[in-house]
């Protein structure tokens, strides 16, 4: 649900309907976002690339309408506010059920922002103003809070942030039904915070290429009769487990920021032993940037571990293409090498996620190394270890970690524990 156009900041510049839609295919995926439609010249090639189908409510590529690949009119607006005398940054999410309906919400939000700078457009405008404007389009549109532990421009972020979503969302709250767990979070993550329980948790990878390490990263699972708009907003926004079935996750850890650390001194701390040092940097004294972890554990009220009832499942995986880089010691998921393998894979089981889920390792061994099938059976059963990333700096994925494989730290000094200071 939650993609980019080319017309989006550090974006792919081949991002376009066709090859969405080709490796959207490629990767499992039956629904994918249009993202951007806020933008003019976006949503312009929108309308002559997607054709709408009545009988589903959503969009088929009008170039290859035989493409099993829908389209669900998507977009990602930033909003810059003050709250409290501190100045709030937060993305949202936002899905409307038609390119028509669309057109009604950019001319609202055309008052409050420049919708042609950016595909994500940033609005002077607060969080409950632009739940207001959304719904009052249509009560069909839906507004979730994106990517939301992300330290910066998010519901919870640590730097720009609420502890509540009460407090970002005020007397609009009602209206938000689901919150984005992002990359930077997952299900159990949130399980930890009892306020979150009404809310239903999505998962998207804000994807900023079509390449199958990014595209689809992170999904949503859907059992329906027919892909719909209607259907899936009705199940997110009842929980219906029946119908939405599970999410797909990477490893928090692999992100970006799920410690706290300070990347020029090669520091990275759990959450507690953060804490113990004032969340300062043991080695130069300055400010650590508080990791999502630490965050969550700032506004938890449950233990670790604690699973609600009538939960959405959900399923931890890693892209193929990152699987094979690391069995490799790749230095990317583009080399040649990785992209043989990869597509003898999916030729022989049609797309990624037959593979990532369905695949025995007795078959993917027929047309691939036993360690590229044994990598993917252990990523399926959670049985790999993840170095977590910290500041900037992803986390480092270790798979045969009985062979000495060392999670060697992505910055050139020695990641350090507090234990090293002590």
């Amino acid at each position: 649900m939650h993609i980019h156009s080319r017309y989006s900041r550090a974006t792919s510049q081949k991002m376009c309907i066709t090859e969405i839609s080709r490796f959207a295919r490629i990767k499992g995926l039956t629904i994918v976002g249009t993202g951007d439609f806020t933008h003019p010249k976006w949503l312009e090639e929108l309308r002559e690339e997607l054709c709408f189908d009545p009988d589903t409510g959503l969009y088929k590529p009008a170039k290859t309408s035989e493409s099993p690949v829908y389209f669900m009119t998507t977009t990602e607006v930033s909003t810059i506010f003050n709250f409290g005398g501190a100045i709030k940054k937060v993305h949202h999410l936002i899905l409307t059920p038609d390119l028509e309906t669309a057109v009604q919400i950019n001319e609202r939000l055309k008052r409050y922002g420049d919708l042609s700078a950016d595909g994500r457009p940033t609005l002077d405008m607060s969080a409950p103003q632009l739940v207001e404007e959304i719904v009052e389009v249509s009560r069909s549109n839906m507004v979730i809070p994106a990517h939301a532990w992300t330290p910066w421009f998010s519901v919870f972020g640590a730097f720009s942030g609420f502890d509540r979503i009460e407090d970002c969302y005020q007397d609009m709250t009602k209206h938000i039904s689901a919150i984005e767990t992002g990359l930077s979070s997952d299900p159990p993550m949130n399980w930890r915070l009892s306020a979150l329980d009404r809310f239903t948790l999505v998962s998207n990878s804000d994807s900023h290429s079509f390449w199958p390490w990014r595209i689809g990263r992170e999904a949503n699972v859907f059992e329906l009769k027919k892909p719909s708009y209607s259907e899936v907003v009705e199940a997110i926004r009842k929980k219906d487990r029946s119908r939405f079935k599970f999410t797909i996750e990477t490893n928090p850890a692999y992100g970006k920021y799920h410690w706290t650390g300070h990347r020029n001194c090669g520091v990275s701390l759990p959450p507690r032993e953060a804490i113990k040092l004032g969340n300062r940097c043991p080695v130069c004294g300055r400010k650590l940037t508080k990791g999502v972890e630490q965050r969550v554990e700032e506004l938890a009220d449950r233990p670790e571990g604690f699973t609600p009832k009538n939960a959405v499942g959900y399923m931890r995986l890693l892209p193929l293409s990152e699987i094979i880089a690391t069995v490799f010691k790749a230095s990317s998921p583009s080399t040649g090498k990785v992209w043989e393998n990869y597509n003898r894979l999916i030729k022989r089981f049609g797309n990624e996620y037959h593979v990532l889920i369905d695949a025995s390792k007795t078959e993917m061994c027929k047309v691939v190394d036993e360690r590229i099938a044994e990598a993917i059976v252990r990523v399926r059963e959670e049985q790999v270890k993840v170095t977590p990333g910290f500041d900037g700096v992803y986390g480092k994925l270790v798979i045969f970690e009985e062979e000495g494989e060392a999670a060697k730290p992505t910055i050139r000094r020695r990641q350090r524990r507090l234990s090293d200071f002590m």
